[in-house]
């Protein structure tokens, strides 16, 4: 697509987080065509005149990946003059947190095809995508602990053990158990099953659920 030089251009990036093999990973695609041809990129395109931003950024993230039916979350956009080669683009990314093991990736239109990859070892990217994933991780580390968006990346049932893991993979650090049990209770956004599960040489560990399948702000 040729951009001209006297106006500007909207895209929407989908920035999809998961956790894989005890490792936080980010959805990239390996661009098919200039600019940046060869490397890795988030999900993303250009907004058409009948959609809306969120309405793009599914759309381009189903055509380069796959991945669809999935909440998104605004962030803020990303606007520096020279950001893209090619002209005046400015761009809305949309922060995701998904199951990765419940999708399966295919790329087609401008990917090559789409790849999960460490989200702290991440290959050499397009545009200012660097960037923009930098800012997003903060996002999502605020999101872990002031909303129930970890109930997107649970399976139905887990521990609280489990929980606390994924907690301390997205925040990059240890919890403390006692206090991180106490938090949860306060926020009141899980309920106990009737039902226990086996957890090493230990006694059965109870089972818990959310109580909310909707994303909210705790």
């Amino acid at each position: 697509m040729e951009l001209k030089k006297d106006r500007f251009y909207v895209t929407a990036d989908a920035v999809v987080f998961t956790i894989l093999n005890k490792e936080l990973k980010i959805l990239l695609i390996k661009r098919k065509k200039d600019p940046f041809k060869g490397k890795f990129a988030l999900p993303g395109g250009f907004v058409e005149l009948n959609e809306n931003l969120e309405g793009a950024a599914k759309r381009e993230l189903e055509e380069e990946t796959g991945v669809k039916d999935i909440f998104l979350k605004k962030l803020h956009a990303f606007g520096d003059v020279k950001r893209a080669l090619r002209g005046r683009v400015i761009t809305i990314p949309f922060l995701a947190l998904i199951d990765g093991e419940k999708v399966k990736l295919h790329a087609s239109s401008d990917a090559e095809f789409a790849k999960w990859h460490s989200a702290y070892s991440l290959p050499q990217l397009g545009f200012d995508h660097k960037k923009i994933i930098d800012d997003a991780l903060k996002h999502l580390r605020s999101e872990i602990e002031n909303t129930n968006i970890a109930f997107q990346i649970m399976p139905e049932k887990f521990t609280l053990s489990e929980l606390q893991r994924a907690y301390e993979i997205i925040l990059d650090k240890k919890l403390d158990k006692r206090n991180f049990r106490k938090k949860l209770k306060e926020l009141n956004i899980l309920e106990q099953l009737f039902e226990t599960k086996m957890e090493g040489a230990h006694r059965p560990a109870k089972l818990y659920s959310f109580k909310e399948k909707e994303y909210k702000m705790l």
